[in-house]
């Protein structure tokens, strides 16, 4: 990001048939939000609606137009799209509008790069940005020394995106290397906890739906410290790094992990980096799978969560859905075998989720 001011960018979208009106809203209101975790300031989104992309542009001549006098008058940085991007869509853009462009996938990488914090977490991060940025390269390399810096261009990508494919290839056998050996040592804590036989809960569920207050509520009830583990705001991906603690509830001894929040459109190359982290993450014992109740789109958030833990092998029978910010909706609120309701901030159902933890 520029040090001066803030990136200044704007949002580009295209309405395909699939895409009903209330879903492409909330896909915008999410990227808008990426755009704000990212440490951008979104000017305005230029929208089209067409029957499929554009091959080679993604958006038509004529809204390619409209974007390059926007781009001028605002004096945009970065034009960022609502999807993932091909090399030659990136390209062809590039010389067309002359800035910065991001998808997608480029900004959610970007802010992984941003939260990583363990040297696990950077290597991760660092290995989905090269995979993704590799057959990029002919998009992104000749205007790199002139856009250095901003979205898209941080972190791993910066220095690397001007080196040849050879040495990215390279550096990427290296980065699996590395994180073997990580996950083997992974592997052996967990055949210590298995051995001990203690529970283990995992908090999953979709980006800033509540997991890492939830998680600090718990440990501030039942860890020796008495004070929060992990850092909530109310930031996308706040919690990148995976957490455990050993806490006692009810006189039971369990370990409880916060984990990465999922997202709509979640790159693959991220849920292959974070593979071994979120399989593990997803062997606990039980899973509470955190929803914010109060988001319009709240369904069809849990079925994105649902498809990751799918994809990941999870035990759907372990899984308790677990309905925060229950405080702020009007109606009577019905706990069942599978669901429950709470306010992670104000301490709301807290002590049933306790009980149905222990006693599960």
């Amino acid at each position: 990001m520029k040090k001066s001011s803030k990136e200044k960018a704007v949002l580009v979208a295209l309405k395909l048939p699939q895409n009903d009106t209330i879903s492409f809203e909330s896909s915008l209101l999410e990227l808008q939000e990426l755009c704000h975790t990212a440490g951008a300031e979104v000017l305005g989104t230029i929208t089209q609606v067409r029957t499929k992309p554009e091959r080679s542009t993604y958006i038509g001549r004529g809204k390619i137009e409209e974007l390059i006098h926007y781009c001028e008058e605002k004096e945009v940085d970065t034009v960022i799209f609502n999807n993932e991007l091909s090399p030659i869509q990136i390209r062809n853009l590039e010389t067309l509008l002359e800035r910065n462009i991001v998808d997608r996938t480029m900004l959610i990488l970007d802010i992984f790069s941003q939260r990583a914090r363990s040297r696990e977490g950077k290597l991760q991060v660092e290995l989905a940005s090269l995979e993704y940025q590799l057959p990029r390269l002919t998009g992104k390399g000749t205007k790199l020394s002139r856009l250095a810096g901003g979205i898209g261009t941080r972190g791993a990508g910066e220095q690397k995106l001007e080196l040849d494919k050879r040495y990215l290839r390279k550096r990427i056998q290296d980065l699996k290397n590395n994180l073997k050996k990580v996950e083997k040592s992974r592997e052996q804590q967990r055949k210590q906890r298995k051995r001990s036989r203690i529970k283990v809960v995992s908090l999953v569920g979709y980006t800033n739906a509540g997991k890492s207050t939830l998680f600090n509520t718990l440990c501030v009830k039942s860890h020796p410290s008495g004070k929060n583990q992990v850092e909530a705001d109310d930031k996308l991906f706040k919690t990148l790094d995976t957490t455990t603690r050993k806490i006692s509830l009810a006189g039971q001894e369990l370990l409880i992990t916060d984990t990465v929040g999922f997202i709509q459109n979640l790159p693959h190359h991220l849920v292959a980096a974070f593979k071994s982290t979120l399989e593990e993450a997803v062997e606990a014992d039980i899973l509470l799978h955190v929803v914010d109740i109060t988001d319009e789109s709240y369904l069809d958030k849990i079925e994105v969560v649902k498809e990751v833990l799918v994809e990941l092998g999870a035990n759907m029978e372990n899984v308790i859905t677990v309905f925060n910010k229950a405080d702020l909706i009007n109606g009577e609120n019905q706990d069942n075998q599978n669901t429950i309701y709470i306010s992670a901030l104000k301490g709301y159902g807290i002590n049933e989720l306790i009980d149905r933890i222990v006693t599960e």
